[in-house]
């Protein structure tokens, strides 16, 4: 564990160091005529994953005002919607932003569209999942390794039970080109080691469809064998938990996560969630901020970038891979609350009380 954080600590220092490069040399005077006023449009993909708007647009917004004070920050949000991204995306086109931060909805179904940004000469940054088509840099987490995460941390959770235990898979959409590393990572630790009774892959990673696929589960294999849940997402975790209590499963049996939301951290508390994966959005948004600024400024990406990537296209692009962490009940503190993510305040509520004074969240 310590030498996992020690990695992360050296990431982060990297990412940190060069989003201060980026700093440097910012402003009006990098224009003859002082009117260096670059425009930046921030498209996320959906409302239902409540980090997008709660944690990553904040300090996206903030990362850029600090690093360029008379930057213009435009956003807009596709609620799940890939028509809706591409006419958004369309309309930034047409306004001639200067840079644009993209976390596509359907990066397959986007990819001309950031084809027509490239032959605009507007670079786009893929932000937390890779597009396709000719992106000028990627800011993300390894998404094997978060399926690594969930997969060990299942294991773990099921314990003398491995390897005879029968699991449900509740997959991401897809078309998310995140979701499928995720599926990829926990598979490489889960397959031979438990046996797979009922996988889904849940478009939109909607909660409501994770609560039907699971009670479809449940019908399936039977109350009693069910001995996990790999969930790839908070909001898949909470449907699939409201299933197995509507359809009296008790005790639940361990639940993944992803995303650290708070309603999440508050079931690990409670017990009804077994984890969760913490990818730090500070230092994520900071390295996107970065690279958005020096985008639009017609800077070279390679100094911000930590190594490359290489897309759906085969062409190696400037890149921030960060590392995620792995949050269950014992190390909340010294992840989620330390980093300021929630307070012990936010997490315990009254409900909670006499869990978190067992959790030592006091």
């Amino acid at each position: 564990m310590k030498a996992f954080i020690r990695d992360t600590a050296l990431t982060l220092t990297a990412v940190s160091t060069a989003v201060a490069l980026a700093a440097c040399g910012s402003g009006a005077e990098n224009d003859p005529d002082g009117e260096n006023t670059p425009t930046i449009g921030l498209l996320l993909p959906d409302a239902t994953t409540a980090r997008w708007e709660t944690q990553d647009r904040p300090l996206l917004e903030k990362k850029i005002k600090e690093l360029c004070d008379d930057c213009t920050v435009e956003h807009a949000n596709a609620k799940g919607d890939v028509a809706t991204q591409q006419e958004q995306m369309d309309s930034m086109i047409t306004k001639g932003v200067d840079a644009l931060v993209l976390v596509p909805v359907d990066a397959r179904s986007l990819g001309p569209t950031v084809r027509k940004a490239h032959e605009a000469d507007i670079p786009v940054i893929a932000y937390d999942r890779l597009a396709e088509g000719p992106i000028s840099g990627y800011v993300s987490f390894d998404g094997e390794e978060v399926g690594r995460l969930q997969g060990r941390a299942l294991l773990t959770a099921m314990g003398n039970k491995v390897p005879d235990a029968q699991i449900v898979m509740m997959n991401g959409d897809l078309s998310d080109p995140n979701a499928v590393a995720f599926k990829k990572g926990a598979l490489s630790v889960l397959k031979g080691r438990v046996k797979i009774g009922k996988a889904y892959d849940t478009l939109d990673w909607r909660a409501e469809t994770a609560h039907m696929n699971m009670s479809g589960a449940i019908s399936a294999l039977g109350v009693a064998n069910i001995d996990g849940v790999y969930a790839a997402n908070d909001g898949l975790a909470a449907g699939s938990i409201s299933a197995l209590k509507a359809n009296k499963v008790n005790p639940l049996p361990p639940v993944t996560g992803q995303d650290a939301e708070l309603g999440a951290v508050r079931r690990i508390v409670g017990g009804d969630q077994y984890m969760t994966v913490y990818k730090p959005f500070g230092p994520e948004a900071s390295a996107g901020g970065a690279m958005a600024v020096a985008a639009a400024r017609g800077e070279n990406l390679d100094r911000i970038a930590t190594g490359t990537v290489r897309t759906p296209g085969a062409e190696a692009v400037p890149a921030v891979m960060l590392t995620p962490l792995s949050v269950t009940v014992a190390n909340i503190e010294d992840t989620l609350v330390k980093d300021g993510v929630y307070t012990i305040q936010q997490i315990c509520t009254p409900r909670l009380g006499a869990a978190c004074d067992k959790a030592g969240l006091t």
